[in-house]
């Protein structure tokens, strides 16, 4: 990829529709790469049809949920309706990604691609929920249409470069989430399933995560501002779930996602790669968002220290206790 005037880096230059013509030959290469490494699955072979029975309704010999039929632990039952619940949302967010990115060229290829790739989490998550009744389907069905009514706004729909920033975190985000909740399901088929989604999600963050990459090589000081805004102000996309700040805390007590997780094992993996801290030759405005965002990860792991040390204390108190 070539610029072809020196006068191209200037943020007055810089609209989302230059942005996203200069970046269409990355991501036809980031796509055909995406292509070539992805592996199809089908996702009824994940689901455990046989533990399925009928639920009451139609069928006279339907048996009513009960949490004892369930063989996930309680922080699993939490975490998968909470994820679950972000997978349904994504008729919002195709929508979101395809008014930004296009519909058109590699950008359009790629934004239908990863629309069916997620499709395939929420189809076999459910299935899986359903059949093994690992969850009250009709409190799953009661928070699905209260969540997508809502319908979903991103928080940086404003901005191209800040939607790209977003997904490189974001993508890891779930990634990072599902892999934990099936660690702590303890149900191995969850675990097996919840792996082969987090597989995609890695690949969808790789995606990204290049991509942003390229943004810096072009506009350093704008994307420097983009990575900026959304790690200070990054929220999951399922925020709006009915219950999500008291589920996002029981979470967090059971190590599926919490601060140490999101600083540890979201935000320095991608501002390593990234090497965030060693870019120079930035303006201004661009060296102070550089400086922002270090203070703001050294803030962050301060307070993860101190998550970490009343995690530590809660479960001395939890092992006295039933030693006792």
């Amino acid at each position: 990829m070539t610029i072809t005037s020196p006068h191209l880096g200037s943020p007055a230059v810089w609209t989302d529709a230059r942005l996203l013509y200069a970046l269409e030959e990355v991501v036809e290469q980031e796509l055909n790469r995406h292509l070539a490494v992805a592996k199809d699955w089908m996702p009824h072979e994940y689901v455990p049809w046989t533990d399925g029975r009928n639920f009451p309704g139609f069928f006279e010999d339907g048996e009513a949920w009960d949490k004892e039929h369930s063989k996930v632990t309680e922080i699993g039952r939490i975490a998968l309706v909470v994820n679950l619940l972000t997978e349904d949302n994504l008729p919002s967010y195709h929508h979101e990604i395809a008014s930004l990115f296009g519909r058109d060229g590699a950008w359009g290829t790629w934004v239908h691609r990863w629309t069916a790739e997620e499709g395939r989490h929420g189809i076999v998550m459910r299935d899986y929920l359903l059949t093994s009744r690992a969850v009250d389907p009709d409190k799953l069905e009661q928070f699905r249409m209260s969540h997508m009514s809502e319908g979903f706004e991103s928080d940086n729909r404003h901005s191209m470069l800040h939607s790209v920033a977003y997904v490189a975190f974001q993508e890891l985000a779930t990634r990072i989430s599902h892999r934990n909740t099936g660690h702590q399901s303890g149900d191995p088929v969850c675990d097996r399933m919840l792996a082969r989604i987090a597989t995609d999600e890695n690949l969808h963050m790789v995606f990204y995560r290049n991509l942003l990459k390229a943004a810096f090589e072009l506009a350093p000081d704008l994307t420097m501002q983009a990575v900026r805004d959304v790690v200070v102000n990054f929220r999951m996309p399922g925020h709006g779930i009915p219950g999500f700040e008291r589920a996002a805390a029981q979470m967090a007590i059971g190590e599926v996602y919490n601060m140490r997780i999101h600083h540890d094992d979201v935000l320095q993996p991608v501002l390593r790669f990234l090497k965030i801290m060693e870019i120079d030759g930035l303006g201004p405005e661009g060296q102070k968002a550089q400086e922002e965002l270090g203070l703001f990860m050294g803030g962050l792991d301060a307070e993860a220290l101190k998550f970490d040390e009343k995690l530590a204390a809660r479960k001395a108190r939890m092992a006295a206790r039933a030693a006792g």
